[in-house]
């Protein structure tokens, strides 16, 4: 059985196998432990269960495995915890965004067996943030996205009285809409699935690292709008580097606010009820063009 409130250097020396030196706590679910004498820094993440683990550690091994964006390597888990590597940070920078830019567009090309699909070893019932996310798979991505990523959200604003049914009338009537709205028809892309800002983790050695994932298959451009939803150091010199490596389809634009229906949602469902009235209006304006 695992314990939870195990002290977290005595989880880094359990899970690397290796004599601890320090360590100091970084948030309530995070602390920072020095192993080997100083030579090695890790980050100790304390899970919200076996599920949330093995999602976030099959997700950061998927997203390496493409040999594109930088993830920072798991160094041993469990149930309940996890032991990676720390990254170094530094200011963010137009150089490391372009870099980054056209690390994204090959990390989404290097693509997904379908739209939903989770991480290899991953399971079907994850999380996005604190949120469960269910990576039931399809084949349409309209369809797929009203059905697992939009509506079940939707569903649960109702259900606990932060939207009302009149509202999300609204939102429902773009998901039967979606198969006009959604532009060209592209094959699943391999997401990290919760990028924003505060995922973006802009590193000492001129790279940026992403660390956080609910990696699944979707559209490329769920990844894209998630940045604009929440803002990103130097947006536009990683957009020009994306569209460098690889445009974007006619009026990618226009479809930012129909990609961030999920994220808004999500965050409706945990946060309240600020997030659904943007979700609205996004929703209305779909509507309206």
């Amino acid at each position: 059985m695992v314990d939870s409130s195990e002290e977290p250097r005595a989880v880094a020396s359990r899970l690397t196998g290796r004599p601890v030196t320090g360590g100091r706590p970084l948030s309530g679910a995070l602390a920072e432990v020095t192993l080997d004498g100083g030579t090695v820094v890790v980050v100790v993440k304390r899970g919200d269960g076996p599920r949330a683990v093995r999602a976030e550690v099959a997700g950061l091994r998927w997203l390496a495995a493409a040999g594109a964006v930088r993830m920072p390597a798991v160094h041993g888990h469990d149930e309940q915890w996890m032991v990676t590597e720390r990254i170094p940070t530094g200011p963010p920078g137009a150089g490391s965004a372009a870099r980054f830019g056209r690390a994204l567009a090959a990390l989404h090309s290097a693509g997904a067996p379908a739209f939903g699909a989770p991480p290899p070893d991953g399971p079907e019932d994850a999380y996005i943030g604190l949120a469960p996310m269910r990576n039931s798979t399809g084949a349409d991505w309209p369809r797929w996205y009203a059905e697992h990523r939009v509506l079940p959200y939707l569903r649960r604003a109702v259900d606990d009285g932060t939207l009302r049914c009149a509202e999300a009338a609204a939102v429902e009537r773009v998901c039967e809409r979606l198969p006009g709205l959604a532009g060209p028809a592209e094959p699943p892309a391999r997401l990290h699935g919760d990028l924003w800002n505060g995922n973006v983790l802009w590193g000492a050695d001129g790279h940026v690292h992403l660390i956080d994932p609910a990696a699944h298959g979707g559209h490329r451009e769920t990844d894209l709008a998630m940045l604009h939803l929440f803002g990103c150091p130097h947006l536009d010199r990683i957009l020009a580097g994306y569209q460098e490596a690889a445009p974007l389809a006619d009026g990618w634009a226009d479809r930012v606010g129909l990609h961030q229906l999920f994220p808004l949602l999500v965050h409706t469902v945990l946060f309240g009820r600020g997030y659904a009235e943007q979700a609205l209006r996004v929703a209305r304006r779909a509507l309206a063009g």
